[in-house]
């Protein structure tokens, strides 16, 4: 049976130890803090669910399970982009604005299992291990985070330099079933909402350092694994009135401690090894894969965006100027830019022994200029909205009466909207672009794929540029000094530059 939203809800009732606002929380599907983003998470497999919807959103296992094509392996082109449209299609569901939803660890997961060969050639026993946790988490569509990246600390040292041995998960302890572990990791974006979390460091270790370099993966609610939230954007929430998007898909982010937790052998995919940590991220397609996903969620955002930018311009009557229509030519350029990459990374891509994975420069070259590029985006909706997302009513409790009501509509008038939905609109506009939610997204954007010198590097380290230099080369070779001093002459200029 392919999983539906009340399953997935059911499962996130699990006992977990999840902290906020300094109280336990007893169910996350509940909690005012949570409970709307949950419903959202629960939309997605519903979405697959339907019978419209089934063929394009899922495919069936070998084992006979129907489950997201998240989990599918193209094999070709065509395959690849059956898996991209099917991530559109949930993309849209949350505009996309849960930027780590199913889709995306599942990905980087799928990119690991791709890459098995170089899990076989560092340890037998831990590629097995991946290789059935991929098929376990796959037949149970299974919603997965990870928590990759090191508690900042003092940045200029590592982990095994700073002041406290445990701030970054390293094992405390072996025995025959398996490893311990103890310390803390982030971000742990869409805890509250995933099944289960993996657990590995992206950033470079070094010598020394080796109790770090680990790859497991946990249920939420493992033993002394503690969920340590944020605030919530949707506890603070007025209304979905006031807050159309931070009401209902603030994903949550969180640091995840884990308390001397014990990892079964069987879910240890990396133990204690510097070069494999690396590899099973840049070696595999993992990081390819789990980055594609995030860009061809960030197309759907993008376009979400844009929309927003045309109809400020509708509400405030000034879509016919010149001007705002040259603004909005650039907005459209920029937001079709990122869709052009995605498209192009597909069409680039190659074959990984029978696996097909789209091209890793154009991810990067992606991942560099949509970083600078979000914020720009988000910048022209502030240009072109003015006072406008500003001055509205301060919530909904505005209009319980009607003398008060209409005094707050007074200064709402739009040649495009009535009174109201100028509200309605600007209210959202405001959530997406200049809400504390809207500011956490334009954060998560620029540094989701780590700092602006991670992916330059990542871009100058994968672009091709033995083939650049070949083509300077054409033109190098085609000419020299001696050739071209004797062609001057016989074209009859001597010396003086004044004719023969």
């Amino acid at each position: 049976m392919t999983k539906n939203g009340r399953a997935h809800a059911a499962a996130l009732r699990d006992g977990r130890e999840l902290y906020i606002y300094g109280h336990r929380v007893p169910d996350v599907t509940s909690h005012p803090a949570f409970t709307n983003t949950v419903a959202s998470a629960a939309a997605l497999y519903d979405f697959q669910c339907a019978p419209a919807n089934l063929s394009k959103m899922t495919f069936q296992t070998e084992t006979g399970h129907r489950v997201n094509r998240c989990w599918q392996l193209p094999k070709s082109y065509a395959e690849l982009v059956e898996r991209r449209q099917a991530l559109e299609a949930w993309a849209e569901i949350h505009f996309g604005f849960l930027g780590r939803s199913p889709d995306h660890v599942a990905s980087s997961l799928c990119g690991m299992y791709m890459g098995m060969d170089e899990f076989e050639a560092y340890n037998k026993l831990r590629a097995a291990a991946l290789r059935d946790y991929y098929h376990y988490a796959r037949d149970n569509d299974l919603y997965l985070t990870y928590v990759i990246v090191t508690p900042q600390a003092d940045r200029a040292k590592g982990p095994s330099e700073q002041d406290d041995a445990f701030l970054n998960v390293r094992v405390c302890d072996e025995d025959a079933e398996g490893i311990t572990v103890r310390g803390s990791k982030m971000l742990g974006t869409s805890a509250i909402l995933a099944n289960e979390i993996l657990v590995a460091s992206l950033q470079p270790l070094k010598e020394g350092e080796e109790p770090h370099a680990l790859s497991f993966a946990v249920p939420l609610n493992m033993k002394g694994l503690k969920i340590l939230s944020r605030k919530s954007y949707e506890h603070d929430a007025q209304s979905v009135f006031d807050n159309p998007l931070s009401s209902r898909f603030d994903e949550n982010d969180a640091i995840i401690y884990f308390d001397d937790v014990k990892v079964p052998w069987e879910r240890v995919f990396v133990d204690r090894d510097i070069a494999m940590c690396a590899k099973q991220f840049h070696a595999t397609p993992a990081h390819v894969f789990q980055n594609y996903q995030s860009q061809i969620r960030l197309m759907v955002k993008m376009r979400f965006l844009a929309a927003i930018g045309y109809r400020i311009a509708e509400v405030n009557g000034v879509i016919g100027l010149p001007q705002v229509r040259d603004t909005l030519g650039q907005l459209a350029a920029e937001v079709a830019s990122v869709e052009a990459m995605v498209m192009g990374m597909e069409a680039k891509g190659q074959q990984r022994g029978p696996y097909y994975v789209p091209d890793r420069h154009l991810l990067y070259t992606a991942q560099v200029l949509t970083q600078q590029l979000y914020p720009k985006v988000i910048n022209t909706l502030r240009d072109l909205a003015g006072g406008g997302m500003i001055m509205l009513p301060s919530n909904i409790n505005d209009f319980r009466s009607p003398e008060l009501a209409k005094l707050s509509l007074v200064a709402q008038r739009s040649p495009a909207l009535s009174p109201i939905d100028r509200v309605k609109f600007f209210k959202l506009a405001w959530d997406a672009v200049g809400s504390e939610f809207a500011s956490r997204h334009t954060q998560y954007e620029m540094f989701y794929a780590g700092a602006s010198f991670v992916t330059r590097g990542n871009s100058f380290r994968t672009y091709d540029w033995n083939k650049a230099a070949d083509l300077l080369g054409q033109l190098w070779a085609g000419y020299d000094l001696d050739t071209e001093i004797d062609n001057f002459v016989v074209r009859g200029t001597d010396a003086t530059g004044t004719g023969g």
